[in-house]
């Protein structure tokens, strides 16, 4: 069961007791209060130790993941592509897509700008990658 280390180790800290005095207050071995602070694990006996011993509700003691919010960035490549009621043709973008995958880019969107009459004279290629901070 996931238990909140954060807040033990606050209240633990705040209280200025030891790994060692933890365990003698609450009857929990020294190795589950170490377990606790450090993989946010315990069984339901350990979170209604450390609840009674904090005098909290043992809910306080809830594990809450916080979601990450992913952030993107994006970039776009300008192809040249001839289209229109008469002709078509169809650039290699496979080449592109794979060097640009290389680099951690995925495609996101292509999109085909129209001139008048739906002749384009190019695609845009829309590539993302997730940002790492």
């Amino acid at each position: 069961m996931k238990i909140n280390a954060a807040l033990v180790l606050e209240i633990r800290l705040r209280r200025a007791w030891t790994q060692e005095q933890l365990s003698q207050f609450s009857g929990l071995s020294h190795r589950t209060i170490q377990r606790v602070e450090k993989e946010a694990t315990g069984s339901l006996e350990t979170k209604k130790a450390l609840a009674a011993t904090f005098e909290i509700d043992i809910t306080d003691l809830d594990y809450e993941e916080v979601p990450v919010m992913k952030k993107y960035e994006y970039k776009t490549v300008e192809v040249p592509f001839k289209m229109s009621l008469f002709k078509s043709g169809t650039p290699d973008i496979q080449n592109l897509l794979n060097a640009e995958g290389d680099s951690g880019w995925r495609l996101k969107e292509i999109v085909l700008p129209a001139t008048g009459f739906g002749e384009s004279i190019s695609m845009v290629v829309i590539l993302e990658r997730e940002r790492i901070e």
